[in-house]
Parts: C-alpha cells; sequence; structure tokens
C-alpha cells in the first residue's frame, strides 16, 4: 500500500505543470533572457553605459538593480503565462527606493517573452503610492492551516499597470529615459 502511495506521489510530480511546479527556475531563466536582452539591445544602438546587478536574495524587494548614467533602477520582476497580468503583490520596500518599478514580463509556456506590462514613475522617481491596498495573502499555508496577511507586500490591481507591448525599447526608455549615446 505505502509503494502505491509512493508511485501516485512520484506520478503526480511528473505530470504537474513545470510553470508551477518549477516557477523559481522558470523566473531566473525568464531574468536572464529579460537581461540579454536589454543589454544586446543596448549594444546594438552603441550605449555600453549600463549595469546589471542581481542581489544574492531579494529581502529588499527588488530582483534586478540596473544603471545607466545617474538613473538607477531597483526592479521587481514578475512573470506569467496569461496575456496580461492580474494584481500583484508588491513589497513596500521597494516603494522606498528612489526608483523602483515593477516590470511584469508575460511569457509563454516555451519561455518566449510575448508582452512587458510597466507599473513605476520616471526615471528618478519612486513608485505611485500602494500604501493604501490590502496586504495580499501568503502563498502557502501555516501549520494551522491559514494563509496569513503579508503585511509587508500589498496587492497592486492590475488595471494599474501600463502596457507595454513586446518592445524591449519601450522598456528600457520606461527605465532610463530616452536612449541616446
Amino acid at each position: 500500500m505505502t509503494k502505491d502511495i509512493f508511485l501516485d506521489f512520484q506520478q503526480a510530480i511528473v505530470d504537474c505543470d513545470p510553470n508551477s511546479h518549477k516557477s523559481i527556475l522558470r523566473e531566473h531563466i525568464v531574468e536572464h533572457l529579460f537581461i540579454g536582452a536589454a543589454l544586446k539591445f543596448l549594444w546594438q544602438k552603441g550605449l555600453t553605459d549600463v549595469e546589471a546587478l542581481r542581489p544574492e536574495f531579494d529581502v529588499h524587494g527588488y530582483d534586478l538593480v540596473m544603471a545607466r548614467g545617474d538613473v538607477l533602477r531597483h526592479i521587481q520582476l514578475k512573470t506569467g503565462t496569461t496575456k496580461k497580468p492580474g494584481d500583484v503583490s508588491v513589497p513596500l520596500a521597494l516603494a522606498e527606493k528612489r526608483s523602483g518599478c515593477v516590470l511584469w514580463i508575460g511569457i509563454t509556456k516555451d519561455l518566449d517573452i510575448h508582452s512587458y506590462y510597466w507599473f513605476g514613475g520616471a526615471p528618478g522617481r519612486r513608485l505611485p503610492p500602494i500604501a493604501q491596498y490590502d496586504p495580499p495573502l501568503r502563498s502557502t499555508h501555516n501549520k494551522e492551516g491559514i494563509r496569513p496577511l503579508r503585511n509587508n507586500h500589498r496587492l497592486v490591481p492590475k488595471d494599474e499597470f501600463r502596457p507595454l507591448g513586446n518592445s524591449i525599447e519601450s522598456v528600457l526608455e520606461k527605465l532610463f529615459g530616452k536612449l541616446v549615446a
């Protein structure tokens, strides 16, 4: 009987959608694809004065830091396989960064990027206010089976995200302003 349960569990893992079961791996792959596309585009434009830095872990609300000239961007990356983002959990710590922003990247099941959505201010400006939004629930349950609130996050409504199409140039202009050498 125990062996049957184990085999059922193994099959459930095999049958599981990798977009949820391997979501951290998926996010890391998309992060690398985004950084590569951004740096490649800038290179092709003759713009090599950009830095891309990744924190060891995202305790301060961002996944990536990009800098060009005097613009320093703390970027929270979100990914999804839908056409548009839903409501997005945004860390309050990101709102304290001078040029914090959230970039939602829409991807196919094969990890091709099909769209970008933006939540942030102009270069050098903070996020639009988020403190008025409700805190989201944690994705996991505690030992009592309850999903507690994530009090250090706010659930930003999907309507706050602006579509940027699938152009890496439009993303880079949101991040850094007009792209001139």
